[in-house]
């Protein structure tokens, strides 16, 4: 056993602890600190990880846990998602409320259970790692006590997070009485032989479909867009992109290395539930008046996307899929924090309150206009090559299986689908006849921060995306595929 190979979640664990702490010596006029200062502290902890070599994958803790390429990659990309949800909530402080440090502290554990879940390599781990992170949520969701839609949204997030995790220790069980493990390498070496028991496949499907609940696949995907819309927009980013990364990394795992001759007969199952989401996503999103339902039903046609990824069992899809959440991740953050800065001057989450955004802040009105160009797939941003990569593996399939050339034509049907709605947020930004009094919008110098980074992440990885490439397909190197 070594305790050593935790450090990452210790550090972040005990900064949670620590900013508990901090609560009570700060001023509640300069609690805002504790929130940028931890967002800075998880910086430092970022730049530690490119110390650590992803060639060697390290096993600890009697084999549940592992440090490899892609453990190093997915928390590398938590903490990038914590640092700006942790920037994010500073500006957003206000409508908070009381609790700054309660919250961040909770971000910050949740971020741990993001980092615990890049790691699994057991069952219990998997279990524990999910829970800690969809705990956290039930509290950050319904966060603003004195909003019904939150204290709504968290309800429905706790009954259907409950449900999801049932149909996960269910499916554990079953997988653990057919093979004598939950070790991820004693049930890889073991897969072959297992894979033809029936209670060994219904406990991965029920896994499979706790892990859905997750990654909002269809058709378990009816929790997003009323706890997307009820959240504070902070904890609605960070469910949005961490979640779901969360969600996927641990799908890549299980189904591309601890089970790969069970997923090789699920591949038709997994593209038509990849085109089923993307269909449903981008449908279902055009007549969204609400901005956050509207990103909650396009969160759902990404999970689709990526699915894609998955179902073409390479590794050229599996890099893809990491490639395509490190875009998602700036262009989806971004969107979040210009909403969030609207917020901050009226409670309208309408796409009107975006009326004359180019007269009140060119700025947010740049942010924003890049952020949709880039969840609609048009160059040279992330979003683009994103779905460039993710279709090319895709194509390179459907020589074999001429079933993936259906899902690459919905795929791209869900794409020009996509075009109306997310030029629609463009054309009330700046074409809209009902903006109504055009004053200046303030931006705090840390969301200012914030919306560049994002910014300069769609442009470079759109732009540049050889060094992210590579890195991605050097992460996946530990998975067993092609």
């Amino acid at each position: 056993m070594n305790i050593f190979g935790l450090t990452f979640e210790i550090w972040v664990v005990a900064l949670g602890l620590l900013v508990l702490l901090a609560d009570f010596w700060t001023p509640p006029a300069h609690k805002w600190r504790l929130g940028l200062a931890s967002a800075w502290l998880l910086f430092i902890m970022l730049l530690v990880t490119w110390r650590a070599s992803t060639n060697v994958s390290i096993l600890t803790f009697s084999q549940s846990y592992v440090i490899d390429g892609l453990a190093l990659f997915f928390k590398r990309f938590f903490f990038v998602a914590a640092i700006l949800v942790l920037v994010m909530t500073v500006g957003f402080a206000e409508k908070l409320g009381t609790g700054l440090a309660e919250y961040c502290a909770l971000t910050l554990f949740a971020l741990a259970g993001m980092m615990l879940a890049a790691s699994a390599n057991h069952f219990a781990v998997l279990f524990v790692a999910l829970e800690l992170i969809t705990v956290t949520f039930y509290v950050l969701v319904s966060f603003q006590r004195r909003c019904v839609q939150s204290l709504e949204a968290g309800v429905k997030y706790l009954i259907i997070g409950a449900l999801s995790s049932g149909f996960l220790i269910y499916g554990i069980a079953l997988v653990y009485g057919a093979s004598g493990s939950l070790s991820f390498e004693v049930i890889a070496q073991k897969s072959a032989s297992l894979a033809d028991k029936p209670l060994f496949l219904l406990g991965l499907l029920l896994i499979f479909v706790g892990l859905g609940f997750k990654i909002a696949m269809v058709p378990f995907q009816i929790w997003v867009p009323d706890v997307y819309q009820g959240s504070p927009t902070p904890t609605t980013a960070f469910l949005a992109v961490g979640s779901k990364a969360a969600g996927f990394v641990l799908l890549l795992r299980l189904l591309q290395f601890v089970v790969p001759e069970v997923a090789a007969h699920w591949q038709k199952l997994l593209m038509v539930l990849a085109g089923l989401t993307i269909l449903y996503g981008n449908l279902c999103a055009i007549p969204q008046r609400n901005l956050k339902r509207l990103l909650g039903y396009s969160s759902i046609a990404n999970a689709g996307y990526l699915l894609m990824g998955v179902a073409a069992m390479t590794q050229a899809g599996s890099a893809a899929i990491l490639y395509y959440l490190s875009g998602y991740l700036f262009t989806l953050l971004a969107a979040f924090t210009v909403i969030a800065i609207i917020l901050q001057q009226t409670e309208v989450e309408d796409i009107t309150a975006l009326a004359g955004l180019n007269q009140r802040s060119p700025f947010l009105a740049a942010a924003m206009t890049l952020a949709m160009v880039s969840l609609a797939g048009v160059p040279p941003l992330a979003g683009f090559f994103g779905k460039f990569l993710l279709l090319k593996a895709v194509l390179e399939q459907g020589a074999a299986n001429h079933a993936f050339y259906w899902l690459a034509g919905i795929a791209i049907v869900g794409v020009v689908i996509s075009l109306y709605y997310y030029f629609g947020v463009i054309r009330a930004i700046y074409w809209s006849k009902d903006a109504g009094v055009l004053a200046p919008l303030p931006i705090a110098w840390t969301n200012r921060c914030a919306l560049l980074v994002c910014m300069a992440g769609m442009l470079y990885l759109g732009i540049l995306p050889n060094r992210l490439v590579e890195l991605a397909a050097e992460a996946v190197k530990s998975l067993r595929l092609a």
